[in-house]
């Protein structure tokens, strides 16, 4: 599906202009084979125009580092990376007039399963969070900044060097920038593939050359990141969001959207879809038009489950999701969590037992260790899923299952416990019926291996 299509799903929506003139790389990206992504392609479709207006080298007075700030706040632009914090609130709280240097890093250690956009953002069109980053480094008077990209993708890593390499040489990067008094370097950092290196602070750690594990907050990276000097981190479509929001207002932005939850965003569809990809729709869609979008169920099936926020968001069955929009509130007055954006799709011959089994394996092999809750609760959790898989579980073990999920969430230094025990308390609560039938029958009488 290519834009000009988006375009005519939403045309009786009053929303395509949203879409029109909008660089940030849509969906299906304008061209897979990657021809696009270079500097003059991006110039060509009117990129780095933001940075010129808030530098005043477009004819207007430019913008001051308040006026940044408030138009990224006005446009009610919250965090792509799975929190949803808001991001003008997150860059206010950089201590602009800290004497010593700080830090602005990107998040793009994507290691969520069931999420791609990432990736496809930084491979197809890298100069846009380039140019949100220096945007960003402006508002809060930061000189130095990198790119934390995921282990496992060297490609997307060698496609983003190239591409910081086009934007020093044409005077975008690097010292007074396009004439200004302002000066920014960029670098990339490639990471080693550690699911936990995604915890912003574990990723501190790394890019520390340290082994990635998550710090204690507070303090918080604001006051105490990178190098203990004060960091701003926001995931890697943040960034990219943030150059149209500049070139057209926070008020624009903010009607692609709904209240509370500002433009478009990325979605990840993947599972029991005949059209598995990368969706970029308003925030406020109802899901059954990103289903739509994706072509629906697959092999006409009916849908039973949907996780709508990537692997760590509680799963949430076909009759509740139906009656969702897409957007944070919306998911999150449900019972799960917008998160990652990674829409994992299931059908009526999915097995939640071993969908569960594969989630919690994940898990207890991504835990860092570091607390004890997680360190031995996802194991206790990965081999009572098995027992119950296999035909062995007891009558006792959903109440057990719940009883240990409930005595990690809460009690972690980092997320990931939580990411682990919400998927085993949402699928006993939607679907404690298969695991029963688990138990009593000593087999699957319910999945695809009836």
């Amino acid at each position: 599906m290519n834009v000009s299509q988006v375009l005519e799903q939403f045309s009786s929506s009053g929303v395509e202009t949203c879409f029109h003139d909008r660089h940030i790389n849509p969906q299906i990206y304008a061209d897979l084979n990657g021809a696009n992504w270079s500097l003059n392609d991006y110039v060509a479709r009117g990129g780095y125009q933001a940075l010129r207006k808030i530098l005043g080298k477009d004819g207007s007075e430019g913008m001051s580092q308040d006026q940044v700030i408030a138009t990224v706040k006005e446009s009610g632009l919250r965090g792509r990376g799975g929190a949803g914090f808001p991001t003008g609130l997150k860059w206010s709280f950089m201590p602009r007039q800290f004497p010593g240097q700080k830090y602005l890093v990107c998040n793009s250690d994507e290691g969520e399963p069931g999420t791609c956009k990432d990736r496809d953002i930084l491979m197809f069109n890298p100069h846009i969070v380039i140019e949100g980053m220096i945007i960003a480094a402006y508002a809060m008077g930061i000189t130095a900044g990198y790119n934390y990209i995921h282990g496992e993708i060297f490609e997307v890593y060698e496609r983003f060097e190239a591409a910081l390499e086009e934007a020093r040489a044409a005077g975008y990067l690097g010292n007074n920038i396009l004439g200004s008094d302002f000066s920014f370097q960029l670098y990339a950092a490639h990471g080693f593939g550690a699911y936990i290196c995604g915890e912003e602070t574990a990723l501190l750690e790394s890019l520390e050359g340290k082994k990635g594990q998550p710090r204690f907050k507070p303090p918080f990276p604001a006051s105490f990141g990178l190098y203990g000097k004060p960091t701003t981190i926001n995931n890697t479509e943040t960034f990219a969001a943030v150059p149209w929001i500049i070139r057209h207002g926070g008020a624009a932005y903010l009607a692609c959207g709904k209240p509370n939850n500002g433009g478009t965003k990325i979605f990840s569809v993947s599972g029991d879809v005949e059209r598995p990809g990368n969706y970029e729709i308003p925030l406020g869609t109802p899901f059954s038009k990103l289903l739509e979008l994706a072509g629906g169920v697959k092999g006409g099936r009916k849908l039973k489950a949907v996780i709508p926020g990537g692997s760590s968001a509680p799963v949430l069955p076909a009759d509740i999701i139906m009656e969702c929009t897409m957007d944070y509130d919306s998911i999150a007055k449900a019972g799960s969590m917008l998160g990652s954006g990674a829409v994992i799709v299931m059908d009526e011959t999915r097995c939640m037992v071993e969908s569960l089994q594969r989630l919690s394996y994940f898990y207890m092999h991504e835990s860092c260790g570091q607390c004890t809750p997680c360190r031995e609760g996802t194991g206790w959790l990965s081999r009572m899923v098995d027992r119950i898989k296999g035909g062995e579980g007891r009558p006792g073990d959903m109440d057990l299952l719940d009883n240990v999920a409930e005595n990690i969430q809460g009690r972690t230094i980092c997320a990931l416990g939580d990411a682990a025990a919400m998927p085993v308390r949402a699928m006993l609560k939607h679907f404690r019926h298969e695991f029963e039938d688990h138990v009593q029958n000593k087999k699957c009488t319910t999945g695809s291996n009836a």
